[in-house]
Parts: structure tokens; sequence; C-alpha cells
């Protein structure tokens, strides 16, 4: 019975279409290929900014218009939606759909919570501090770089809510789990990036 088991998930796994020669799934290589030149792209703006750091002639500074408690506060929001993500992959691996749609919403609503609160500290730096992309070295690579990073993870809770809606509907359970897995990488990528961010950029004098 189980050498029949075994042959008929190996049958199943030889005719999807998602599977390659080598037995890995198209989309997470995909994924991961997408992650790594992530990894450079962010790796070449915190670059830029560590390189022009303390070089600005004009304020403000960072001393001036960091808000370390807000900023903190985030970075917690993100590494709690790191374990949500987690909880809803375990979910639905047991087919429990209902409870991973619930954690997903939860992921998500963590994520916008964390732009919203990027949203703040920007208008905050613009309008209480004048600092803007033109106002110095250190407030274009900031912005640029943290902008970037708020942009993915945008995107990253519009992909979330996607994949809730389609639970909510019946379009999606434990067949799909490679689908909501993809999303987590990418989360879980989003979330390391910031800890880097806010180490190197924020907790770094």
């Amino acid at each position: 019975m189980a050498d029949h088991a075994a042959t008929h998930d190996v049958t199943h796994a030889v005719h999807d279409p998602n599977i390659g020669n080598t037995g890995l799934d198209h989309r997470k290589m995909g994924m991961w290929a997408f992650l790594g030149s992530d990894c450079m792209f962010f790796g070449s703006l915190i670059g830029t900014y560590l390189a022009y750091k303390g070089k600005s002639i004009s304020g403000p500074t960072p001393h001036d218009v960091f808000d370390i408690p807000l900023t903190s506060y985030s970075a917690a929001l993100l590494l709690a939606s790191s374990l949500t993500m987690v909880l809803a992959l375990a979910a639905l691996q047991d087919n429990r759909v209902k409870v991973a749609a619930g954690w997903l919403l939860a992921t998500a609503a963590m994520g916008l919570h964390f732009v919203l609160n990027q949203v703040y500290e920007f208008w905050t730096f613009v309008h209480h501090h004048g600092l803007t992309l033109g106002t110095s070295l250190f407030g274009s690579t900031f912005f640029v770089l943290t902008g970037f990073h708020g942009a993915h993870v945008t995107g990253g809770v519009l992909w979330l809510l996607l994949l809730v809606s389609l639970a909510w509907r019946g379009k999606l359970d434990r067949r799909d789990y490679t689908k909501v897995e993809i999303a987590g990488l990418y989360w879980h990528f989003v979330d390391i990036v910031w800890i880097a961010i806010f180490t190197i950029i924020y907790l770094i004098p």
C-alpha cells in the first residue's frame, strides 16, 4: 500500500507542470531568483546610503529627525507578521482554510500598519523638519532606500489580501499550499531587509 502511494506521488510529480527536471518547483525557483536580485538591489541602496553617510553639508541630520521608538514599533510589527505568516501556512497545510485566511489577514493588517507608520514618518520629516529628497545627500539616500522597501511591503500586503479573498471565495485550499508558501518567502524577505535597514540606518550612529 505504501509502495503504491509513493508511486502515485512520483507520478503526480512527473505530471505536475510546475515541477522541472530537477524536481524543484519552477515557481519557487523563480521567486528565489527574484529575491536574489532584490538582495543585490537593496545591497546597492544600503551601500550608497553608507557611502554618503555624514557627508551632508546641510541639516537636518538623522539625529534630528529619527523617532526610534516609532521605528522600533514598526520593526516589531514586521517581526510579528512573520510569525502569523508561518501560522497561516501551518493552518493551510492542515486544510483549515478559514483559520489560514485569518492569519493571512492578520499578516496583511500588520504590514499595512507598518506602511502607515512609514507614511506618517515621511510626512513628519517633510513638514516638521524640512527634510525632502532634494534637501541633502542624507535625505535623498534615506527616502529612496526606505521608500523602495515600503513599496515592497505594500506589494506584499496586496498579495496577501488577494490570497485572503481567494480563501473567502472557496478558491484556496491545501492544494494551493505552494502559492501561499511563495508569498511567505517574499514576506519573510521584506521583513529581513527591514531588520537590516533598521539596524544599519537607525541604530548605528
